[in-house]
């Protein structure tokens, strides 16, 4: 993770880590929290924790497919916080 993310960093993994998109209601949110820095290890956005795939797909994608993804990231974070 970035040296100037740090201080933020744990209230945003709180946060991803607590949101849960089975029991949300409406529309499901964007994970993106403007910190659109890809890891060139991991392939993943240092930020929302999507791949790039997922991150062009999301616009498109219906609510339980944003439902899958969200649990998705959910994982990553909780195995590479």
């Amino acid at each position: 993770m970035r040296p100037d993310l740090q201080s933020g960093s744990t209230a945003v993994l709180t946060t991803m880590q607590n949101f849960d998109p089975d029991t949300h209601v409406g529309p499901l949110p964007s994970p993106c929290i403007n910190v659109c820095t890809m890891d060139q290890a991991s392939g993943l956005c240092q930020g929302c924790r999507r791949t790039v795939p997922e991150i062009i797909a999301w616009s498109r994608a219906s609510e339980t497919e944003k439902r899958t993804m969200w649990r998705e990231i959910q994982r990553r974070t909780i195995q590479n916080p």
